[in-house]
């Protein structure tokens, strides 16, 4: 999983809440047994007409968001059923960050697990960034996790936070797998018995 350090990108809006997996990715687009290629179909019932051609009234979809890395939206983002799909089909589409008031519980959790940071802000603070994004195109932000600081090129500057264990898994591009094949040496010798009183799990330092 590649490592979120801090990442600078042009941000797109998303004015809804309580939006869920299904419209994310809808159900439709599942039958993937790859965790890439789902991005064409992001938000494809917003983004497309019935036929497959361009919705010009979907924000998203004008111009001026296109190549955009960073998605503001509102309350609630990522309710519904609990498809790993949903973030597999924003990372594809090119989305490191998502700022929002709130996240589903586990669509939060999934999107650390795919390398995409989830970001809850204030929702004054959301909307505010609302406000300047449409104000100003091109709008850009940086996002950094270390500093746990969002800055734009106008001078906004927003504090976020994240638990310590979650933040050190992303800075390190640590996803489940890798959490536990930093263990490989342990595991190796508990199985192949040579200590059986080795203690193979464990949390790494936050």
């Amino acid at each position: 999983m590649k490592p979120f350090i801090q990442h600078t990108g042009k941000v797109t809006l998303l004015d809804l809440s309580n939006i869920d997996t299904d419209q994310i990715i809808p159900k439709q687009f599942l039958k993937r047994i790859e965790r890439t290629g789902f991005g064409p179909f992001l938000f494809y019932d917003w983004r497309y007409k019935e036929g497959g051609e361009v919705r010009p009234d979907f924000e998203m979809n004008q111009p001026r968001y296109e190549g955009a890395t960073i998605l503001v939206t509102r309350a609630n983002f990522g309710c519904g059923s609990s498809r790993e799909h949903a973030p597999w089909a924003l990372l594809d589409y090119g989305f490191r960050c998502i700022i929002a008031p709130s996240f589903a519980d586990i669509f939060y959790n999934n999107c650390f697990k795919n390398g995409i940071l989830p970001v809850i802000l204030p929702e004054n603070d959301v909307e505010a960034l609302f406000q300047q994004v449409r104000a100003m195109p091109g709008y850009t932000l940086n996002v950094d996790l270390e500093k746990m600081a969002i800055t734009s090129q106008n001078g906004l500057s927003l504090p976020f936070t994240v638990e310590s264990f979650r933040r050190y898994c992303l800075l390190n591009g640590l996803d489940d797998i890798g959490l536990t094949l930093q263990y490989h040496e342990k595991i190796s010798q508990y199985e192949a018995g040579e200590d059986r009183s080795l203690s193979v799990l464990g949390r790494p330092p936050c």
